[in-house]
């Protein structure tokens, strides 16, 4: 029998299924509209600054560093463009077989590959790095040609820091490095963030870092419009980079070089100042390094060579090396007598050769003694039992309380960065300084040496040189710096750099000329006299030799029979023209023996050239770097008459 369709049923049936499929339709548009007007409306801004973002590109324009001159203008740092093929190790195929692939293209050494690496364990896989510099045009052809076989490698344009005198003055130039990761993080975390972007480099020693703002100057920005594929297509907007600050220096790089000429192949470290503005005049540390080689990255071979040395050319000796003061403290101390009333000028002693203190005998210099001294022939001659009594009379504290404001043991304040405070002692310093009971105790021997710039004193020749500067310039506290005066990039105005203004510590003034006048004595008649013999100018010093090796009482002190490393340190003091000091000196020749043999006469040919206009010959810069020369021999140079620049 057949079935009868229910056609009403499956109307009804079929009208539901429209119904319910037309509201899905219905719900579906209305979720489409709610969406497009959400992203019209809602989000308008917000796609739109993407869309933008998308179609250009902000990218920051790195400024041209800025100069550093010396105060005559001569160019100490500047920079160059060239070109360098990087490699971005995120995008690059494996690392090994890229660089043997672009060694068949372009030439590439075991010492690029050593600084690559170098540089690859201190940056991140997404930053680009240098494995070759300075590709000549030819190089950069070939590597365009076949720049598709190589996915993460490219050639870019880059400023290099030069430094055309090489090692010369290095340890107060300093030099650029690439930044690490605590820099990165230093710069994140302050102001300077925005304007770090897209740089690579930064200040590391010397002026270079501690007039960082100022050399580096601020970064530009352009705006380009991109293609879908990331390209440029044209710019849109840019606002310039603009260049970084010359920083012009107190120093005088021709008296920087003759310096440096004439200790040679010796350790040792000078400043010289003029003690009525602080302006360091010549800032010398010796051996020196070239800070051209770490502009790149320097290499792993480089590092060590530098590194390992035992001259330690790395070490910056005038800021950071520490040395017994030698004989070239005795003016201090005997000016601390006379504030004290421990002494009169006049006062004498009997010198026999040594002075006796719980049977143990501190020697003199001089074997049977100086006679009958007294504050100025202690002085001029350098007699040490006259100061082993003094010492044993004022006592540490004593000493340590008028020495202080001399600023022996405190830091100078000069505008580079790594200065060291060096060692002031007292009683209260060992009380902190040691653990153990027996070595918290001070004990009176140890009070003997300090009279003659030995024990515990340890001190920079910065802190010499201003302490010499304030004994010569009635007391008159200034701080040493280097730098003289900052030239805007823009304006080309040139701003004095403020420094302190000069405080005048508590020290009555007939002291000082006493000291200033025994001083004149050691350069007139005493132990410096035969350097300084023909001096159109009168000038006032102070020779010193402290020991490194601790020498026995029964014990002779023999050069010859003494590794050279262990022999005494040669120490020299000195100030020009007596009348009205110009220039300060302070100096030491690492293991160089007696003060007057090898330090004073540099002494010498450095206030010649400052005051006379006049440079030694060669015999005679030869003759001082072996010590063989007190006075000047052979015909002097006008300074003006030397070639400049030195030949390399």
């Amino acid at each position: 029998m057949t079935e009868l369709r229910n056609i009403e049923a499956e109307l009804a049936r079929f009208r539901r299924r429209v119904l319910v499929a037309s509201l899905v339709v219905l719900v579906a548009f209305g979720l489409l509209v709610a969406r497009l007007m959400f992203l019209q409306i809602v989000r308008h801004d917000d796609l739109a600054e993407q869309a933008e973002s998308n179609r250009t590109a902000i990218v920051p324009t790195v400024p041209n560093r800025g100069l550093i001159e010396d105060r005559n203008g001569i160019i100490l740092a500047n920079n160059y463009s060239a070109y360098t093929l990087e490699i971005t190790p995120s995008k690059a195929g494996p690392l090994e077989q890229t660089i043997a692939a672009l060694a068949q293209v372009i030439d590439i050494t075991p010492r690029d590959r050593k600084r690559f690496k170098k540089l690859l364990e201190e940056s991140k896989s997404f930053e680009s790095l240098p494995i070759r510099t300075r590709l000549s045009d030819e190089e950069v052809a070939k590597f365009a040609a076949q720049r598709y076989r190589f996915p993460g490698v490219e050639i870019k344009a880059r400023l290099f820091r030069n430094y055309p005198f090489g090692e010369l003055a290095s340890h107060a130039i300093g030099y650029i490095g690439r930044i690490n990761q605590a820099e990165k993080d230093r710069i994140d975390d302050s102001d300077d963030e925005a304007n770090y972007r897209g740089t690579d480099y930064i200040g590391k020693l010397g002026i270079e870092q501690s007039y960082e703002r100022q050399l580096h100057g601020t970064t530009g920005v352009e705006e380009m419009e991109t293609s879908a594929a990331g390209r440029a297509v044209r710019r849109l907007a840019s606002i310039a980079a603009t260049p970084g600050d010359t920083v012009k220096l107190s120093i005088d790089i021709r008296l920087q070089k003759l310096v440096e000429d004439m200790y040679g192949d010796r350790r040792g470290a000078l400043v010289a100042l003029d003690p009525r503005t602080g302006e360091v005049l010549a800032f010398v540390s010796k051996p020196t390094f070239d800070p051209n080689m770490f502009v790149d990255g320097i290499d792993s071979d480089n590092w060590q060579a530098l590194n390992e040395s035992l001259d330690k050319p790395l070490l910056n000796r005038a800021l950071r090396g520490t040395y017994p003061p030698g004989s070239t403290y005795k003016p201090f101390m005997a000016l601390a007598a006379l504030e004290t009333g421990k002494r009169t000028p006049q006062q004498s002693i009997s010198d026999p050769g040594y002075f006796m203190l719980g049977g143990h005998k501190f020697r003199d210099d001089k074997e049977g003694g100086h006679g009958t001294v007294n504050m100025y022939k202690s002085i001029v001659e350098s007699c040490d039992t006259y100061y082993y009594m003094l010492a044993n009379d004022l006592g540490v504290d004593t000493i340590h309380d008028h020495m202080k404001p001399f600023g022996f043991g405190e830091l100078t304040g000069i505008d580079i960065q790594g200065e060291l405070r060096g060692l002031l002692p007292s009683t209260e310093w060992k009380r902190t300084a040691y653990r153990r009971a027996d070595q918290q105790k001070w004990y009176a021997g140890e009070t003997i040496s300090l009279g003659i710039g030995q024990g515990y004193n340890h001190f920079t020749v910065l802190q010499l040189a201003r302490a010499t500067a304030m004994l010569v310039n009635n007391g008159m506290k200034i701080k040493p710096h280097l730098a003289k005066e900052v030239i805007d990039a823009v304006t080309h105005k040139a701003e004095p750099v403020v420094h302190e203004a000069p405080e005048r510590i508590d020290v009555r003034p007939e002291n000082l000329a006493v000291i200033k006048n025994a001083m004149v004595g050691v350069n007139l008649q005493g132990t410096s006299a035969a350097s300084f013999r023909g001096a159109p100018y009168t000038s006032g010093g102070k020779t010193g030799t402290a020991q490194v090796l601790e020498i026995k009482q029964n014990e002779k002190y023999h050069a010859g029979k003494i590794a050279e490393r262990l022999r005494d340190n040669a120490l020299f003091t000195a100030f020009a023209p007596a009348e009205d000091p110009k220039i300060v000196i302070a100096m030491v020749v690492e293991n160089g023996g007696f003060g007057a043999q090898a330090a004073a006469p540099m002494a010498r040919r450095i206030f010649d050239y400052w005051l006379l206009g006049q440079y030694p010959s060669e015999e005679d810069i030869a003759a001082v770097q072996k010590a063989q020369a007190t006075a000047p021999i052979g015909k002097p140079r006008r300074v003006q008459d030397v070639p400049w620049p030195p030949e390399p």
